[in-house]
């Protein structure tokens, strides 16, 4: 998934207020999950604290819905990345 997303922390929201938000809606939290391209039981993991959130899908979970500050990206959008890509020439 190619995705570019930050969360402040200003906009941060707890697991029961996501719950809350998705019930007000009447939408699923594994209908939202595999809309969004990721497994449910993951979503669910994460809502409840039982993953740590610091990289990969988890953490990207995590900052969509709000449960932590954060960046999604590409490695390409690393600031040294890039720069390594330039002076080798790719």
């Amino acid at each position: 998934m190619s995705l570019n997303y930050t969360t402040k922390d200003a906009n941060l929201r707890t697991p029961e207020e996501i719950r809350q938000e998705f019930a007000m809606r009447g939408i699923a939290i594994s209908s939202w999950a595999r809309e969004m391209g990721f497994s449910p039981g993951l979503v669910h993991q994460v809502l409840a604290g039982r993953l740590r959130c610091v990289r990969g899908q988890a953490h990207q979970v995590a900052v969509i819905l709000g449960l932590k500050s954060g960046e999604i990206g590409e490695i390409s959008d690393l600031p040294f990345r890039a720069k390594e890509a330039e002076d080798s020439g790719e």
